[in-house]
């Protein structure tokens, strides 16, 4: 059995990648092999972000690279900095049959949607508001006043694309919105 690629994206602050590494361990303590990609970025690593488990980091030549050789699934530029999807790894846990969840923007979805038709679930985390969100990016510490604002205005940028995605949930309650991306993703029952 073929794996699903499933595109999870948000506005930044929504809540998408607790939520989808949640969902990978629910998936797989029901022994449904599924995995989170690891992308490639131009970006310096975080405190604590290890490379080739967080993000494989790459300086800019070694992405161009990539990209005239067609090596990425999708890639996207993302608050100035460049993000891409191994295209070989991804196809060959799909082809094990892995649940392969991407953590990209509506630009990346797109373009996977495009290379990979038929077998790409596209959904979309909402915040329950963008003064929700606003107080969830303020509240992680992680940003100055610049890029809260800079983040903002590019929120309300995604969220005119939740529309193109397959299922769109909103993350007013964690668990509420972890049960219901489960049944989206979960195959349908014989």
């Amino acid at each position: 059995m073929k794996g699903r690629l499933v595109v999870v994206a948000a506005p930044s602050g929504a809540g998408k990648t607790t939520l989808t590494h949640a969902l990978i361990e629910r998936l797989n303590a029901r022994s449904i092999p599924a995995a989170f990609s690891v992308s490639y970025t131009t970006r310096p690593p975080r405190p604590g972000e290890r490379n080739g488990v967080h993000y494989h980091f790459l300086d800019e030549v070694a992405f161009e690279a990539m990209v005239r050789r067609d090596e990425f699934l999708e890639h996207a530029h993302v608050f100035g900095r460049r993000y891409g999807t191994g295209r070989a790894v991804t196809e060959a846990l799909l082809a094990q049959g892995r649940q392969i969840f991407l953590d990209i923007d509506w630009q990346g979805a797109r373009q996977v949607r495009q290379r990979l038709p038929g077998q790409t679930l596209l959904l979309f985390v909402l915040p329950p508001s963008l003064q929700e969100l606003e107080r969830r990016l303020r509240g992680r510490g992680q940003d100055d006043e610049d890029s809260i604002r800079r983040r903002m205005k590019v929120a309300e940028e995604e969220l005119s694309h939740a529309a193109e995605f397959d299922h769109r949930v909103v993350n007013q309650d964690f668990d509420r919105a972890l049960d219901e991306l489960e049944r989206l993703v979960l195959p349908p029952s014989p």
